[in-house]
């Protein structure tokens, strides 16, 4: 194993962001002059590929600061820094992808074949690829119309992720005390510290939200919440229409479909399928339909049920939208003796993550040790050094809890890569992200089991990126992993938050350290399939959603909710409110990277749980296994083509069978359609 170079933590306390755009701009204008250089230079690796990925990276430990915070801390003047750099960013990368002399030089470099393995024929296959989808080879009219096209996009995705801040951001609800019934001991505290006297106040953050669908026993409180919730960024939300994500997700789509005309496709989901593993339409489309057609018949009796329930325990004639989470957890808890609120004291957050890095201690040789963060952007930020079999791989930064001023949801963030320099390495870097409860008065944070799933989740995305041995830039970790396998490390690891292992590790009540008890436990596995029916519905219905509209030519916001309306009508099982406006607030498709890509999430979980089948086959601590994913899957990145990845760890290619069976859905017909990945 090579050594690793010393390398400088990102510092994120000393950015200025009044003096960054300039730094920015010069750095890329350095990059150019570079560029225009290598273009001449003889077609070899080291020529050629390694200055880049220098430039690369020092691209990235300028830019990835700025980026982070703008996410997790914004502010006034962040934002318009961000503002301010994404045209420059923009007409950069536009500048590279049509640059025809480094295009040639590329063209030589692999036709000379020369490049480290494993992954030099790969990584400059993807590099022609993007040449190509960058528009080199459109005449020059086009060319500066696919630049101002790729300046547009870049410009309303940023506006819908600002929209979408600013219009959470701005709700707040006073409330009387007696309001709060039902809700849990630290959300009713932290509404009460920020209320009036007598009263609390409760905002529109992500754990606040899902602790007032789910546990608020005040109807009208449920019903404020959720017609909130549901019309964000909307011209029925906060605002008065000024947040409005409309006009903007119609001008996204609109110019998607134009720019994938100009690079000779029919629609954007085409274009986005170029480097996917589905391949085609078809494909996508018959894996999606296959499941919903599985899937909905037990999706109408679990609603049934629910509705039976409501109306016969809870005196709900009616099952509104803002019932639905409630009177599930109520049918829950009579049905498992399963009360979510009871297990959070078994899962404080520092036994969780004490859990978790055993598991990854155990199963994969990776460790993970708390080290002091020389530059926290806020308290809560905690660092960890990751090492593999002793070696320092990576640093990982861990950024967990709800804020103001933060966006919702949680993510990983791969903002430096690993990559060679000589006889040395240098180590990547990560953030794992996330919107958890910080703790009441005493008492520190401790999660639902649903955040645990997160939690596993991110760190998933974290050790494939932060332990990979790949040394090429553009393959190493996450890089280069078509989009809808990128999933896989990320949902493979959330299986062992529902085995008796894993619960083991990863739990121990709070106060008293005692073992999650085994009543809890066993109601814990047994509801696993709670519902999973309905849960899968609703994944394929966004999506169904998301793949259609990059299909279809949109001109106006009818187009958009005609599309929407089609979808429902064949997944939809949950009633919804007539003013849902969930779509203005799908911050996946119009401000991520899941743009005619949301099926991934399914997809990889059709890989994500036959690997596990095979622990399950073998033992779930098994670290003979463990190595076999670690070195097949893990360390690889997009160095292999997943599928030959995936054959190679499994020594078959994937069945959709280990999926079906952790849903609770009986999988016949599916595989003989032809639909499994």
């Amino acid at each position: 194993m090579v050594a690793a170079a010393a390398v400088e933590l990102l510092d994120l306390s000393t950015l200025d962001p009044e003096a960054f755009p300039a730094r920015l701009e010069a750095l890329l204008q350095a990059n150019l002059e570079k560029v225009d250089a290598l273009a001449e230079a003889p077609p070899t690796w080291s020529a050629i590929m390694e200055p880049l990925e220098a430039l690369e990276a020092e691209l990235a430990a300028l830019w990835g600061p700025l980026r982070h915070l703008n996410a997790v801390n914004n502010s006034e003047a962040l934002r318009a820094c961000h503002d301010a750099c994404l045209p420059i960013l923009t007409n950069y990368f536009n500048t590279l992808g049509q640059h025809r002399g480094l295009y040639g030089a590329y063209e030589k470099l692999a036709e000379a074949g020369a490049g480290p393995e494993p992954g030099a024929e790969r990584a400059l296959t993807q590099a022609l690829r993007g040449f190509r989808l960058s528009g080199i080879d459109l005449p020059p009219e086009q060319q500066a119309e696919y630049r101002e096209l790729t300046h547009q996009l870049s410009e309303l995705s940023n506006r819908f992720t600002k929209n979408l801040l600013d219009a959470t951001d701005a709700f707040s609800l006073d409330v009387d005390a007696a309001a709060l019934k039902g809700l849990p001991e630290d959300v009713r505290q932290r509404a009460l510290s920020e209320g009036q006297e007598g009263g609390g106040r409760l905002l529109l953050n992500t754990p606040t939200y899902l602790a007032v669908m789910t546990y608020a026993e005040d109807r009208s409180l449920r019903e404020t919440f959720h017609k909130a919730w549901i019309t964000r960024a909307s011209e029925l939300g906060e605002g008065d229409g000024q947040w409005d994500n409309a006009p903007v997700m119609v001008e996204i789509l609109r110019l998607r479909q134009r720019l994938a005309e100009l690079l000779g496709f029919e629609n954007y989901a085409e274009r986005q399928l170029v480097d996917r593993m589905a391949g085609d339409a078809n494909t996508v489309l018959t894996f999606l339909q296959d499941l919903a057609h599985r899937a909905k018949p037990q999706a109408e009796r679990e609603f049934k049920a629910l509705e039976a329930f409501a109306k016969a325990e809870l005196e709900l004639e009616t099952l509104a939208p803002w019932d639905v989470a409630y009177a599930s957890e109520q049918l829950r808890k009579a049905t498992f003796s399963l009360d979510a609120e009871a297990l959070r004291p078994y899962f404080p957050l520092e036994r969780v993550l004490a859990g978790l890095f055993q598991i990854l201690s155990t199963v994969f040789a990776i460790e993970l040790a708390q080290e002091s963060d020389p530059t926290p952007y806020h308290p809560d930020i905690q660092r960890f050094s990751v090492r593999r079999e002793g070696q320092l791989v990576g640093h990982l930064t861990c950024d967990l809890f709800a804020r103001k001023g933060k966006r919702a949801g949680a993510w990983m963030d791969g903002v430096l890569s690993r990559r060679r320099l000589g006889n040395t390495v240098e180590n990547p870097q990560a953030y794992v992200v996330a919107n958890f409860a910080p703790g009441g008065e005493g008492t520190p944070p401790l999660l639902t089991h649903d955040e645990v799933l997160t939690l596993f989740h991110e760190f998933g995305h974290a050790v494939h990126h932060l332990t990979t041995q790949v040394d090429i830039m553009d393959l190493a970790g996450i890089n280069g992993v078509p989009w809808d396998a990128v999933e896989l490390p990320s949902q493979f690891l959330e299986n062992w938050c529902w085995t008796e292992a894993g619960l083991n590790a990863m739990s121990g009540h709070y106060e008293t350290g005692a073992p999650l008890p085994e009543a809890f436990r066993a109601n814990l596995l047994a509801a696993r399939n709670f519902q999973s029916a309905l849960g899968l519905m609703r994944q394929l219905e966004l999506s169904l959603f998301d793949f259609r509209l990059h299909q279809t030519p949109v001109t106006e916001v009818a187009d958009l909710r005609a599309v929407l309306e089609a979808v429902r009508r064949d997944t939809t099982v949950v009633p919804v409110a007539p003013e849902n406006r969930f779509e203005n607030s799908f911050a996946h498709i119009f401000a991520g990277g899941y743009a005619a890509g949301y099926y991934s999430y399914k997809w990889a979980e059709v890989l994500a749980a036959d690997a596990f089948s095979r622990f399950e086959e073998e033992g779930v601590m098994n670290p003979a296994v463990g190595e076999a994913f670690r070195q097949h899957i893990l360390e690889r990145g997009g160095s292999e083509a997943p599928e030959v990845l995936f054959e190679r760890f499994r020594g078959r290619p994937p069945q959709i069978d280990a999926l079906l069976r952790h849903c609770g859905i009986d999988g016949g017909g599916i595989e003989e359609a032809g639909a499994t990945p």
